[in-house]
């Protein structure tokens, strides 16, 4: 603790469509703000007590489809107060979901009444562990000693850096809730043809390529991995999995097979982007 004295304080809020990495899940500078999940009526806090396993086969055994409510400004404003000289928060992509806005509404609100204090929050313009890479990021920044400003400069640059991949066994879920409406017509789900998606760098989701079979559109996705990340030995690579461990360490295995990375991250998705990715999905951020 001793350097802390000198640096300045921090803490960073992240909705909980971001996964958390182990080492935050018991450090007071390290918040998960939760959405609530909906299946057939019942309400699911996206928290600490959320279950993958039970969630899938509720949302498998319900014939509606499962939605996402965002957290309150309310629920931001809370996670804002706290005795941290530097706050940040990192929410979903704005153009998928409200979260974004709320968390801008919070930090107003917090300004009222601490009008001196310290507070940034960032559109992810991705999801999952997109989010949880800028996390990554603003803690790299403020254990630098970078300040307040900078730290910000850094972090959005790296943001437009970002890019986001997807695999999924079934996107019916981002279809149903609107999450797809800037995609072109998707083939039919009836032909095994899988799209590979991504994000764009508005943060909406659009359509990269298509393969027959999931196996052949994650090759493609590795392609597309490969391709778009520039100076890669530098960077940290994210996987996130929906219930296919085994599915997210052959990618990894793939990935390393093809690129030099400074680091690669392996998790299991959280409630929201469980929901979201469907059993079987697979995120990649870098």
């Amino acid at each position: 603790m001793g350097m802390r004295t000198i640096m300045s304080s921090y803490k960073i809020i992240i909705d909980s469509c971001g996964e958390l990495l182990d080492d935050w899940k018991g450090d007071s500078r390290y918040e998960s703000v939760p959405l609530i999940l909906t299946v057939g009526g019942e309400d699911i806090v996206d928290d600490e007590t959320f279950e993958q396993k039970s969630f899938l086969a509720k949302v498998a055994a319900c014939p509606e489809c499962p939605k996402s409510s965002c957290p309150s400004p309310e629920k931001y404003m809370q996670a804002f107060e706290c005795e941290a000289e530097h706050v940040y928060a990192v929410t979903l992509s704005a153009e998928l979901s409200g979260s974004y806005n709320s968390a801008l509404l919070g930090r107003k609100l917090s300004l009222e009444e601490y009008p001196e204090k310290k507070i940034y929050v960032f559109n992810s313009r991705s999801a999952s562990v997109g989010e949880t890479l800028i996390a990554l990021k603003i803690t790299e920044c403020e254990e630098s000693g970078m300040s307040f400003e900078e730290t910000v400069a850094e972090v959005e640059s790296y943001i437009d850096s970002q890019n986001t991949f997807f695999v999924l066994e079934n996107l019916e879920t981002l279809r149903k809730n609107g999450r797809l409406s800037k995609v072109k017509a998707l083939v039919a789900s009836a032909l095994k043809i899988k799209p590979v998606m991504g994000a764009t760098k508005e943060g909406t989701i659009c359509q990269l390529d298509q393969a027959r079979g999931i196996n052949k559109a994650l090759v493609k996705m590795v392609d597309y991995v490969v391709e778009k990340t520039k100076d890669s030995g530098n960077k940290i690579l994210a996987i996130s999995h929906c219930n296919c461990p085994k599915r997210a360490e052959i990618l990894k295995e793939a990935i390393l097979e093809r690129m030099e990375l400074r680091d690669i991250l392996v998790l299991n998705t959280a409630g929201v982007s469980s929901m979201y990715a469907n059993d079987g999905g697979v995120i990649v951020v870098v």
